[in-house]
């Protein structure tokens, strides 16, 4: 049987999307007439001749060129309230999900939990149902990650898997449709429809807005893709929806993108340019957050306090970003905007029971006036994440880091005098390309110098269009990378093992997340630092009641004395119910 290929640019006009965008679609039409009888045998000519007046009926009613430039005009900040028009190929009633049910899987940072709500709260507006359960599903979304080798192989085992799913699927129902969200459908593309017939949609990481009109092109049988970056995109007026409706905690987006460019990193490639929301955005949904009743939001961003919020005219001629002392960027120095400090002094003021947390920030960025807000505000936690990558300075230079190994620990003890007892967690990378046993020394004993409470280490895994793939040879063997990080491993944990242990005898805040995982008659939840915390599940006083004995509940705030450590956990014992404002940690 003969199939029509096309491959369409279809402009969205600003009608029925946020932002003007051009989005690409890559059609495979098998085109039947459904008033032949099975037993018929259709002409091959008067199939393709039928397919092909179809499709051009749809197109003339499409937008024209004049169309494409009355949209190419600044776009206006569009009212919440405003209902969108459908694009010129599809009826509003095609864009519905009549209640198909759509399941959802997340892989990778917490950033993909996010982009999980926010395409969720997109779906669900458009008439879709969400379920729990894989075999009643209509729709399949996975969220995927490209920061390594491994977590794509993840997905591609994935899909195999969902193959025999589809395959089973009854004619009698509603097909199955697939779909590969994120980082992978960003990087790969049309590679993914290529390899996987069996994929439906591909959504880039700014392509969410885009997913009813995808799911409806999918309905016809077609393959449909957006995979363009944008250089606004932020979702600032999509409320995301909490997946969890017992959580305790929340992620909010500040900002999207990457402009560092570390040669090893995909990030920018995947999530293109950075570009923050408005402050006022952030703060109105940490306020709904509040108000359903949250303990703890973390900011996120892949360069979290690069934040720089320039949709206010009047801050635009603010000074110059600080950076840290002794750090360089690779792009010129941003000048204006409301800065990460603005923010997270505001943000802080949203409710003063709420713990305050971000990730993931650069070194870089962290000027006296973010350390300083750290230290005085209760609800902002005592924990930096200062990603190093390595020890030698050698190799941050070819990581095009910014800093050598004496600014980062020039740094260290910069913050540790700023924040007596703050928590700091890392990130590691065991064979970069060029990386000599001298190399893996230095980064061994930065570990030993700086003593992480929580560390992520990871072997090195060149991605396709980085600066590294480009210009640098990935020539440290794998079972040399592996040693390596086991090596980095180990050290890490006894070290961490040493840090935790300073703990015990203290007692603690800890915001009380649920069960254990381990024991019934345990609870788990976090302190300051966001080591988890085990005790038992034990009645206690509340402080606010006195002679009421309760106890703890997920959202709860308990004190806790300490009794033993490891690298990943603290275990201890509850001691009372009490309140943020309330408490105080002392050893």
């Amino acid at each position: 049987m003969h199939s029509l290929q096309c491959v369409l640019q279809v402009q969205r006009s600003l009608r029925w999307g946020p932002m003007a965008s051009v989005s690409w679609l890559s059609l495979r039409m098998c085109m039947a007439h459904s008033s032949l009888s099975s037993t018929t045998c259709p002409n091959p000519e008067r199939q393709e001749a039928g397919a092909r007046k179809d499709f051009s009926s749809r197109l003339a009613t499409g937008p024209t060129l004049q169309h494409f430039l009355r949209s190419a005009s600044a776009p206006q900040e569009k009212l919440s309230s405003e209902v969108e028009d459908p694009p010129p190929y599809l009826t509003m009633d095609e864009l519905l999900g009549r209640q198909r049910k759509v399941y959802l899987e997340t892989y990778g940072c917490q950033m993909n939990v996010n982009d999980t709500e926010i395409a969720w709260s997109i779906l669900q507006k458009s008439g879709y149902l969400r379920t729990s359960n894989l075999q009643e599903a209509d729709v399949i979304l996975l969220v995927t990650c490209s920061i390594r080798e491994k977590a794509e192989q993840t997905i591609w085992n994935r899909l195999h898997q969902l193959k025999a799913l589809k395959t089973r699927r009854l004619r009698s129902q509603v097909p199955l449709r697939i779909g590969i969200l994120g980082c992978m459908a960003e990087r790969l593309k049309e590679e993914i429809l290529n390899r996987e017939k069996m994929v439906d949609v591909l959504a880039g990481p700014d392509a969410y807005r885009d997913l009813p009109r995808l799911l409806a092109v999918a309905e016809s049988g077609q393959q449909a893709a957006n995979v363009l970056l944008s250089l606004d995109e932020t979702y600032a007026d999509v409320m995301p929806v909490q997946t969890s409706p017992s959580a305790t905690s929340a992620f909010v987006s500040i900002m999207r993108g990457c402009d560092n460019m570390c040669t090893y990193c995909i990030v920018p490639f995947t999530r293109g340019r950075e570009r923050s929301r408005p402050v006022a955005s952030i703060l109105e949904e940490v306020r709904k957050l509040s108000e359903q009743g949250l303990k703890e939001v973390t900011l996120l961003g892949q360069n979290v306090n690069s934040f720089r919020d320039n949709s206010e005219v009047q801050f635009n001629n603010a000074v110059s970003t600080n950076l840290s002392r002794g750090f360089t960027t690779n792009y010129k120095t941003k000048q204006g905007g409301l800065r990460f400090a603005h923010l997270l002094d505001q943000v802080s003021r949203v409710d003063p029971e709420m713990r305050i947390r971000f990730t993931s920030p650069h070194p870089k960025d962290f000027p006296d006036e973010v350390l300083q807000l750290i230290h005085e505000r209760d609800n902002i936690c005592k924990q930096i994440h200062l990603p190093a990558q390595s020890g030698s300075s050698r190799v941050l230079e070819a990581m095009r880091r910014g800093y050598s190994r004496e600014a980062y620990v020039e740094l260290v003890h910069h913050i540790r005098e700023f924040i007596p007892g703050v928590s700091l967690s890392s990130d590691f990378i065991a064979g970069f390309c060029g990386e000599t046993e001298e190399d893996h020394i230095q980064t061994v004993s930065l570990l030993r110098e700086v003593q992480y409470n929580m560390g992520f280490l990871f072997a090195y895994s060149m991605r396709q269009k980085t600066r590294a793939y480009h210009r640098l040879k990935d020539d440290v063997p794998e079972e040399v990378k592996l040693r390596r990080l086991e090596e980095l491993i180990t050290v890490f944990r006894e070290e961490a093992t040493k840090a935790n242990q300073t703990s015990v005898g203290c007692t603690q805040l800890v915001l009380v997340e649920g069960l254990s995982k381990r024991s019934a008659t345990d609870l788990c939840g976090r302190n300051d630092g966001n080591l988890k915390v085990i005790f038992p599940d034990a009645e206690m006083e509340d402080v606010n009641n006195p002679g009421l004995r309760v106890r703890a509940q997920p959202g709860d705030y308990v004190l806790v004395q300490i009794t033993s450590a490891s690298s990943q956990t603290l275990k201890g014992h509850v001691l009372c119910r009490t309140t943020l404002k309330d408490s105080s940690t002392y050893c």
